[in-house]
């Protein structure tokens, strides 16, 4: 892929996702300078971070050669279109697009009338049709709010008494509900990176939703992941290229909505074959954290294709090693949580890399400031050794209410 050199790229969000884009991105040759905005103390430790709320201004203020966005919000806000309209390079998908992520509903029929394998559901839109339909599809079953939660609006209600638990929280006033099916299976995260027509893909990964061990207790925006190679089969691989990627990029450009930026397939692996449990349209978080460990191309020039429209003929190098993250959450996580407690143990870390997501800095002492505050990830030769250095790390880390999932990684040692 062809070199530019000098490049002033720009990375919006604040999360561990974003950290881990900036850690790897500054290992390339082709960034001159890179921002963050607003970023956190721990990406202040390799870019300039900017105070500007408004993004479009922080990309012209440092005349920004690239963009590269990472939360839901802005997407699904049109962040994308008001850089192109400016002719700014830009990763990420229009607000028509995204809304393969900011609405369930959209992304359930999107995925109905392009051929896509998913659960069987349906859409309504009061408390009444919601309990009556949560009844007829039987329990468990699979609630889910239209709109962007921060991956915590999903609701696998076990019984009639958790689903009219669920749902008047979960559908607000104008708003609507999916209901589907609840499918049985090994869940996998799917990546790729794709200009519209052209798409790279990423290595799979595995998500940890639930805040206790076992996959117990409610959704929350991931307290960890794993990158290994074992995830998905090279046939499992080809199918969900052949029967997911390819279908939903091809069906948005003949909609007239051509998909740019990362697209996200929530999967799960079921006794009949691969389904799709949702789209996101941007990087998962912890997911970016081990992909990023774990990446040994160089991501900017790809990065850089895919905004120009110009994705095609090369594919990613990974490293060998099995890369793990285990997110650190603050006390009362996914609820309310308790900030500014202070943190310890960061400068004992030898192995793997700390990246910050509900950090702050209050008089030089660095404190929690979020319900995920830290996500330590590490690598090794194989998952198991993995798991066990990136532990040992963690271990090193301290504060008031802190908790972590003991398990993360422990699916994939069954592959074995």
């Amino acid at each position: 892929m062809p070199k530019e050199h000098a490049l002033k790229v720009l990375v919006i969000g604040s999360g561990g996702r974003e950290h881990a884009l900036c850690w790897k991105l500054a290992q390339s040759p082709e960034v001159k300078a890179l921002y963050a905005a607003p970023g956190n103390p721990g990406i202040a430790q390799i870019a300039k971070c900017l105070e500007i709320s408004d993004f479009l201004a922080a990309a012209e203020s440092i005349d920004a050669d690239l963009t590269i966005v990472g939360p839901e919000a802005p997407l699904a806000s049109g962040i994308v279109d008001r850089f192109r309209e400016k002719h700014r390079a830009i990763v990420g998908p229009t607000a028509a697009a995204a809304r393969i992520e900011s609405s369930k509903a959209f992304a359930k029929n999107f995925m109905v009338e392009a051929g896509i394998p998913t659960a069987r559901f349906i859409t309504v839109d009061t408390i009444e049709s919601a309990r009556l339909e949560a009844r007829r599809f039987g329990y468990p079953v699979v609630l889910k709010a239209d709109g962007l939660a921060a991956g915590k609006g999903v609701v696998i209600a076990k019984s009639r008494i958790d689903a009219e638990e669920a749902i008047p929280g979960l559908l607000s006033p104008g708003a609507r509900l999916v209901i589907e099916e609840f499918l049985q299976g090994e869940e996998a995260s799917f990546i790729a990176l794709t200009d519209g027509s052209h798409i790279v893909p990423l290595e799979p990964t595995q998500d940890h939703k639930a805040i206790f061990d076992d996959d117990r207790g409610p959704n929350t925006g991931g307290m960890g992941a794993y990158c290994d190679g074992r995830i998905i089969t090279a046939a499992q691989h080809r199918e969900v290229m052949e029967r997911v990627m390819h279908p939903a990029v091809d069906a948005m450009r003949r909609a007239g909505q051509p998909f740019t930026g990362f697209l996200y397939a929530g999967l799960i692996l079921t006794g009949q074959g691969i389904k799709v449990l949702e789209f996101n349209a941007r990087l998962g978080d912890p997911e970016t954290q081990v992909l990023m460990h774990r990446m040994r191309s160089d991501f900017v020039p790809f990065l850089r294709a895919a905004a120009k429209g110009e994705l095609k003929g090369e594919n990613l190098e990974w490293h060998t090693d099995s890369s793990v993250c285990v997110v650190m959450a603050a006390a009362g996580y996914p609820g309310s949580v308790r900030s500014g407690d202070p943190i310890a143990g960061i400068a004992e870390v030898d192995r793997g890399v700390v990246f910050h997501a509900g950090t702050k800095l209050v008089n030089n002492v660095l404190k929690t400031a979020g319900g995920r505050v830290l996500g330590l990830t590490a690598s090794g030769s194989d998952l198991g050794s993995a798991i066990q250095e990136t532990y040992r790390q963690v271990e090193k880390i301290h504060f008031e209410g802190m908790q972590y999932r003991r398990d993360i990684g422990r699916k994939g040692l069954r592959r074995w």
